[in-house]
């Protein structure tokens, strides 16, 4: 049941990073985090590891997901980590399960509004504006557009690699992004150059 990115293992470490930089000044309380699409959860398994100070909340939209994330956690044995929930972003954020207004202190949301419609970067921004505390971080990691331009190159063969599996898919626009959360209660912080022409979006709740 375990399923295996590829790319999670790639990327998790720098991933860890970069959430252990920003939350370096909060290790002294408990924190809790909601993962949006967490896919195979090899993620959250190792930032549970790494992190110890965030419990964290796994989610995802597909059974397949959810059972490798149970059998993750189980093999693991992590203790902060908490059973995963169905949980579909485009929606509502009354409809999140296992979480409530202003609960968590951390959302995460790695590759998800890539793979997924505009719809969902609406939902991912309207929930994170509802169930973030005050100055609680949502952080997005993947490959994106600036000002409606798309580089280098292997950025422009993702975008339409994505846009054939769905045209409703593609990279979303970093400015798109910054008026979201504008929109929301929130402001763009940082932005965090990673590995491969990626980006990691900090924003915070005002």
């Amino acid at each position: 049941e375990m399923l295996l990115s590829p790319q999670a293992e790639r990327n998790w470490e720098s991933l860890c990073c970069v959430l252990e930089d920003v939350l370096e000044n909060q290790s002294h309380r408990q924190l809790f985090a909601l993962e949006l699409g967490s896919g195979t959860g090899q993620h959250v398994i190792r930032f549970a590891q790494k992190i110890p100070f965030v419990t964290w909340q796994p989610s995802d939209i597909t059974q397949e997901c959810l059972d490798s994330i149970k059998a993750y956690i189980a093999a693991t044995c992590v203790k902060t980590v908490l059973q995963p929930v169905q949980l579909d972003a485009s929606q509502p954020w009354q409809q999140w399960t296992g979480v409530s207004q202003e609960s968590c202190d951390v959302i995460l949301a790695v590759n998800l509004l890539q793979y997924s419609a505009f719809k969902t970067a609406q939902g991912v921004f309207a929930g994170a504006g509802q169930v973030l505390k005050r100055n609680g971080l949502l952080l997005t990691y993947g490959a994106f557009a600036v000002n409606g331009t798309i580089t280098p190159i292997c950025n422009e063969q993702l975008d339409s690699e994505l846009r054939k599996m769905n045209p409703e898919w593609g990279l979303p626009d970093m400015d798109v992004l910054r008026q979201l959360a504008y929109t929301n209660g929130m402001r763009l912080e940082r932005i965090i150059e990673m590995e491969d022409f990626f980006k990691c979006l900090v924003f915070r709740k005002i």
